[in-house]
């Protein structure tokens, strides 16, 4: 699923996607990652599905939001509901 697939122009300009909040969840995950961890991989190992690492992504703000990859020992959350989170995205950017 690309998150980009319901998207449109708008007259002519590339839309920026709006992203939902994340709120803490107790069903949350967090560990520290080691070396070869990336959003795509543990979107993968957890989800079943590398395209929704944008979702590990936007829960942890405090990492760069421009590259797959985390440092090794960066502890990380990993959010317990992705379909929650991908209704309130397409909720979000329906036009």
């Amino acid at each position: 699923m690309s998150r980009y697939n319901e998207l449109r122009d708008i007259q002519g300009k590339r839309y920026v996607p709006k992203y939902p909040d994340i709120p803490l969840n107790f069903q949350d995950q967090y560990f520290i990652t080691t070396e070869g961890d990336r959003f795509d991989i543990l979107a993968q190992q957890f989800y079943n599905d590398s395209s929704l690492w944008w979702i590990i992504s936007i829960a942890n703000p405090q990492l760069p939001q421009n590259s797959l990859y985390i440092t090794p020992g960066t502890q990380i959350r990993v959010p317990f509901n992705p379909a929650d989170i991908i209704q309130r995205y397409r909720s979000l950017n329906s036009l």
